[in-house]
């Protein structure tokens, strides 16, 4: 199996094996509220050994010292040196604030004020921004495979309020898919064109890898798009991601142990790779069978050293 999950293209022996790691669909779950979130969490520690990899990094809450350093791959790896993402700014809002979650290195807390602003001259009011990684990165309790370098975030497709929102609501509210419900294409009640000038300001921005989006979405974007096409390249798609966008740094400039995904193949996405999302191959039943769970062993070494396993 690839080495990391959300790669460019998918063949349905792979999907079925990228999907028997997961655990739970991070589209399916990723907007539930505090009580469904910690339900679930409670569920998934009473599973789990002590030495597993989500159960250590999902109970430390505090990062270390130090400069940002990612470590290891997007679906095996750590974050020492984490930065905490402002829960508020001129053009943006953290959301689900209760499950910390809202760490990065340095270049992704850039990167989301960087896109935050440039959203505001075209009409995009500001960014909600959803999980980023843990304080030390790593495996999470719930939710996510990837997201353990502190170089990935979610990123609403629900525009910022023009007020700020509360704690309640941000661990309460929902955001608003912009894909129909018969998943084929988008939601043209809730689509508009401040959509698909964010994505393109995302996509363009050097510092992004790739982004990953509803297959939906994915199809819009190849049909709406004229002239210079070349940022389309970036957008990938992958299962759920209706209502948000999930960014993906390439690692940063010095960062020795962070290792790279695979380049994307040419071209701009919108060929048969996008073409098998809508095949019924594609929309097969998850396996419910979990994979053996990460112990923090199967990390790199440098990552066994940011925690100690619970006892």
């Amino acid at each position: 199996m690839t080495a990391f999950l959300k790669t460019s293209w998918i063949s349905s022996a792979w999907a079925a094996a990228v999907l028997l790691t997961l655990v739970a669909s991070p589209a399916a779950r990723a907007q539930e509220n505090t009580a469904e979130e910690a339900a679930r969490r409670q569920a998934v520690l009473a599973t789990l050994p002590p030495d597993a990899a989500r159960r250590v990094f999902g109970l430390t809450t505090t990062p270390t010292p130090g400069p940002g350093q990612p470590i290891g791959s997007y679906t095996k790896g750590c974050l020492s040196g984490a930065v905490e993402m402002p829960a508020d700014g001129p053009a943006w809002q953290v959301m689900r604030p209760s499950r910390n979650r809202a760490w990065g290195h340095p270049a992704l807390i850039a990167f989301l004020q960087r896109l935050a602003a440039a959203g505001e001259p075209f009409g995009w009011r500001g960014l909600l921004i959803g999980d980023m990684a843990q304080p030390r990165g790593g495996p999470m309790l719930t939710g996510h495979a990837s997201h353990q370098l502190g170089i990935e975030s979610d990123i609403w497709l629900t525009p910022m309020p023009d007020r700020r929102l509360d704690p309640v609501e941000r661990n309460e509210m929902s955001a608003t898919s912009v894909v129909a419900q018969n998943g084929q294409d988008i939601d043209s009640s809730v689509w508009r064109p401040e959509h698909r000038r964010l994505l393109e300001l995302a996509a363009r921005d050097p510092a992004v890898d790739r982004i990953f989006v509803n297959p939906a979405i994915k199809r819009a974007l190849c049909r709406e798009v004229t002239g210079d096409r070349g940022w389309l390249h970036r957008i990938r798609p992958w299962f759920g991601h209706d209502y948000h966008f999930h960014v993906r740094l390439a690692c940063p400039r010095g960062a020795s142990q962070c290792q790279s995904q695979a380049p994307l193949p040419p071209g701009d996405g919108c060929g048969a790779d996008l073409a098998w999302w809508f095949t019924p191959e594609a929309k097969l039943p998850q396996p419910t069978q979990p994979a053996r769970p990460l112990r923090v062993s199967d990390l790199p070494h440098a990552c066994a050293a940011l925690v100690t396993p619970a006892r």
